[in-house]
């Protein structure tokens, strides 16, 4: 490798924290890390001191791999001292800096290709985060995620990569000596108080008790710290189950049918109740409503309690 500099730039630290371990498994044979690595935090450490570390010849090692980590503050401090040093690298030493953002028009920026590489940590794109999750149970825990329980797991839980690497090891606790983590565990643990409140929600607001619907919508939000962030997706799973047995009946197929492709175990009778007084039509409306929230909400022209409520309150009249 002739690279003497690497920036690992990404918002998602538990990915950024594992890209970095990979290089220096790559830089440095474990017997070389005694003497040959240096990590530590940018807030921990002045300019001075890594220059130092990097231009020391190595001792019983190939090379000296200096890593600081969360450096966004120390790049800013150090920007100067850190351009003048990339003109120049040290011949033996490895800088690696791992940040949250690294903007493509400074100086800096400019400078690294010419004696380093950027390793750049994008998110996964909302269609592959089930993908994504499936490969992170099967790296954290041994265990394989069903693809179904994956995208359940999104719906309910949201696109936040940290809030899903909590739900995904809740998971795999909960499913303790079970191989597998299917949707019967998403909906036992993570789904089953959203849904079932997003469930409660939509019947009181089909049967026309506007005030009912709103006290049960308020008591999602007080009994769940997160509910702000996995409310809309609880209401559009169970919008969407509604819609897809609402076009299934509608085809000429049976209640039992239907629950056993949908997976619907709980509450069937209210389930089909729900469905009793609802067309297809107005399903298709409601998701259409909850998706036009759910862009608001994510664009920062809408709080989702208050957005949540309007819609709940505009439907049930």
């Amino acid at each position: 490798m002739n690279e003497r500099v690497y920036v690992i730039a990404g918002k998602e630290a538990s990915r950024v924290n594992a890209r970095c371990q990979e290089l220096q498994d790559q830089l440095l044979d474990p017997e070389q890390r005694m003497t040959g690595l240096l990590s530590v935090e940018g807030a921990q450490i002045s300019i001075a001191e890594v220059l130092d570390e990097l231009r020391t010849l190595p001792f019983l090692a190939d090379r000296r791999v200096v890593v600081v980590r969360e450096a966004d503050s120390f790049v800013t401090r150090y920007r100067p001292a850190l351009e003048k040093y990339f003109e120049k690298p040290a011949s033996t030493g490895i800088l690696v800096l791992t940040v949250g953002s690294w903007p493509k028009n400074t100086k800096l920026a400019k400078k690294l290709p010419k004696v380093g590489q950027l390793i750049e940590i994008i998110p996964p794109k909302r269609h592959e985060l089930p993908k994504y999750l499936i490969q992170y149970m099967r790296q954290a825990h041994g265990k394989t995620l069903d693809r179904g329980a994956g995208e359940l797991l999104v719906e309910l839980a949201g696109e936040d990569l940290t809030q899903l690497h909590n739900e995904a090891d809740k998971l795999a606790l909960f499913a303790r000596d079970e191989k597998a983590v299917t949707v019967r565990h998403v909906e036992a643990l993570a789904g089953h108080n959203r849904v079932f409140g997003a469930f409660e929600v939509i019947d009181a607001m089909i049967a026309g008790q506007p005030m009912q619907a709103i006290t049960r919508l308020r008591n999602m939000f007080a009994e769940d710290k997160n509910a702000e962030y996995t409310v809309v997706g609880a209401f559009a799973y169970h919008l969407r189950r509604m819609f897809g047995a609402r076009a299934l009946l509608q085809k000429g197929q049976t209640p039992a049918t239907v629950a056993q492709k949908l997976r619907i175990w709980h509450n069937k009778d209210r389930f089909f109740a729900q469905l009793r007084r609802t067309s297809l039509e107005q399903l298709g409306g409601y998701i259409e409503q909850l998706a036009a929230i759910d862009h608001a909400v994510k664009t920062g022209q809408a709080k989702t309690q208050v957005a949540m409520e309007q819609l709940v309150l505009k439907l049930a009249g």
